[in-house]
């Protein structure tokens, strides 16, 4: 399977390179796409030497060679998935803000008969951002059009709060995309 996955900016994204290394093991290709935020959390470095590929960061990578890595790679993929999916990208995709790679990126990806892959979002942050009417309506727009969404979990959060926000592990992660490829 060729697999998109982007990277927002929260610290769930620590989880990003143990979930590329698990799809590489595999045998699955995976490129990487990430936010400014994401690379304060987790290093390109790290994500390119395990998938192999060079992590894009910036909308405007490439574009000398006029390929438009936001409208070719979600044609590449066989699955566009986004992990950790802040709320700040959730309510980005919900309401077509692109001004980002990653952002960019779902909205080319399209939805739906038109889309160009399917999308799976593993959102992750905090239970007061979780709960918020805000967010909880972003999502509803997403699935409503027929995103696919990994529920986070229950459990200690980075702020040291308990409760529901946190982003599945990396197994987790894959058995849900497996599962949908299947």
């Amino acid at each position: 399977m060729r697999i998109l996955l982007g990277i927002t900016g929260g610290i769930a994204a620590y989880k990003s390179p143990k979930l590329v290394s698990l799809f590489r093991d595999r045998g699955d290709e995976v490129r990487v796409i990430a936010t400014p935020n994401a690379a304060q959390f987790v290093s390109p470095l790290t994500l390119g030497a395990l998938s192999g590929f060079p992590v894009l960061t910036d909308l405007w990578e490439g574009v000398g060679d006029y390929e438009m890595n936001h409208i070719r790679l979600p044609e590449w993929a066989d699955l566009f998935l986004v992990a950790p999916a802040t709320a700040n990208f959730l309510g980005k995709a919900a309401n077509g803000i692109a001004d980002d790679l990653v952002s960019t990126t779902f909205n080319a990806a399209g939805v739906g008969e038109s889309g160009a892959c399917p999308i799976v979002l593993a959102p992750a942050m905090n239970t007061r951002m979780w709960e918020h009417p805000a967010t909880q309506n972003n999502l509803s727009q997403l699935i409503d059009w027929g995103i696919q969404v990994i529920p986070p979990t229950s459990g200690r959060l980075a702020c040291t709060d308990q409760g529901e926000g946190r982003m599945p592990e990396p197994d987790e992660i894959m058995d849900f995309v497996i599962k949908l490829g299947d």
